[in-house]
């Protein structure tokens, strides 16, 4: 499966953005959304599990972003989004879109056997 993210962008701290991640076709995979820096591993971010029925797919956020960020998926359009709310200089990074096995939840990056190109957020003060 191939994953295209967008979104990135340049903002200011307290902006919001949203990041989108389109598969290319149908998906029951767990889509995880991971953030890196240069000199530094790639970090999970969040995650969220498929299922038939939209109430039961369960998400996971790392500490840092809690409250702050929300991952979503549309299944009709086998894409995922992450809403980024009050971002912080910190959040800048290079964020990458992730796909995992069925009912797995992995909080690191070689749970994930498919990733995106990136796409780079920066936040300015």
């Amino acid at each position: 499966v191939q994953l295209v993210e967008s979104g990135g962008g340049l903002v200011q701290a307290g902006a919001s953005l949203t990041l989108s991640c389109t598969a290319s076709a149908f998906s029951t995979y767990t889509m995880g959304w991971f953030r890196q820096t240069p000199g530094k591993e790639r970090e999970f971010v969040a995650s969220i599990t498929w299922s038939a029925s939209w109430s039961a797919s369960s998400t996971d956020y790392a500490d840092s972003v809690k409250g702050r960020f929300t991952i979503s998926r549309d299944k009709a359009k086998n894409t995922v989004y992450l809403r980024m709310n009050s971002l912080k200089l910190e959040d800048t990074a290079v964020y990458y879109c992730g796909a995992a096995a069925f009912g797995l939840k992995p909080t690191t990056h070689e749970g994930y056997d498919y990733w995106g190109q990136g796409t780079q957020v920066t936040v300015s003060s």
